[in-house]
């Protein structure tokens, strides 16, 4: 991952050969990255924790159980942009946030790490009903890396759904917008492809949340335990990977004409019209595979 946020603002780009250089520690650790990646974490916390739109139950467990979700991904979404859009108002430094993206990825794999030995210890004192099946192999670095426990949750805090959408996907967003804003503060205004790579991408974020229900027919919900695995590629690999494209074109401009704009944009409709008719075709089988 680091390999990749560093090639991406390198002169040459390349993602084959060795980084053009190796960040210090110093340039790595930052107790305000800290503090704002805990702070991140503790908004989307307090977001899922308001009531919901809508409670969904999950796919039956093997003690014939069904756990309750509260479906207010797309809510998380659209108060995290009104509580940015309020910070950027007051004076908000979005355009600052580029900068912080290395130790803001490093305290995110540090958290993660952090949290699946949380998870792994936790395990050990759960039903053996709770345990997923592909995370108890006795092995411990293979336990902890899968993880062993299906749905390790803390009273209705389920910790792997509430990764799987929220402080990965919506940070995602986040990091598009202010690399859009430096862009802005760099060369007078974002490029249109800049902006095309930030609406598509909030497309298909807003789609995931606004289809979050569908998440819980999915193998990571159903068969996957909550591990360094997930935790890792929800809350480090996703937002600071993901973002790459946008990272990239504040580093290196890329101009665009329209005819070539509208050429995007029409391949980008067709994928999305398949990719929303195929999963929501999937979410119907699994849900009832009798259904026509």
């Amino acid at each position: 991952m680091f390999h990749l946020l560093l090639a991406a603002r390198s002169g040459p780009a390349r993602l084959l050969g060795p980084p053009a250089y190796l960040p210090g520690l110093e340039a790595l650790w930052s107790p305000r990255a800290l503090l704002l990646w805990l702070a991140w974490l503790g908004l989307q916390a307090a977001l899922y924790l308001l009531p919901a739109r809508k409670v969904a139950e999950g796919q039956e467990l093997k003690d014939e159980s069904r756990l309750r979700y509260p479906i207010n991904g797309f809510q998380a979404l659209v108060l995290t942009a009104l509580l940015v859009g309020l910070g950027m108002s007051a004076g908000l430094p979005l355009g600052a946030l580029p900068e912080m993206l290395l130790p803001l990825a490093f305290v995110a794999t540090l958290t993660a790490f952090i949290f699946s030995l949380f998870l792994y210890m936790k395990a050990q004192v759960a039903p053996v009903s709770a345990l997923a099946p592909g995370g108890n192999s006795g092995n411990p670095i293979y336990d902890f890396f899968l993880g062993r426990e299906l749905n390790p949750r803390i009273c209705f805090f389920d910790f792997k759904y509430f990764c799987e959408l929220r402080p990965g996907l919506i940070g995602w967003v986040l990091i598009n917008m202010a690399l859009l804003m430096k862009e802005a503060e760099l060369r007078g205004s974002p490029s249109l492809a800049m902006w095309l790579v930030n609406g598509f991408q909030l497309l298909y974020v807003g789609d995931a949340l606004w289809h979050e229900e569908a998440i819980l027919t999915t193998m990571d919900i159903t068969h996957d335990g909550f591990g360094f695995m997930l935790a890792f590629g929800d809350i480090a690999w996703v937002p600071f990977t993901y973002s790459l494209q946008a990272q990239f074109l504040l580093h290196h401009p890329q101009s665009l004409g329209l005819p070539m704009a509208s050429v995007i944009c029409l391949i980008n409709a067709i994928g999305y019209y398949i990719f929303r008719g195929a999963n929501s075709q999937k979410n119907t089988f699994r849900k009832n595979p009798s259904d026509p």
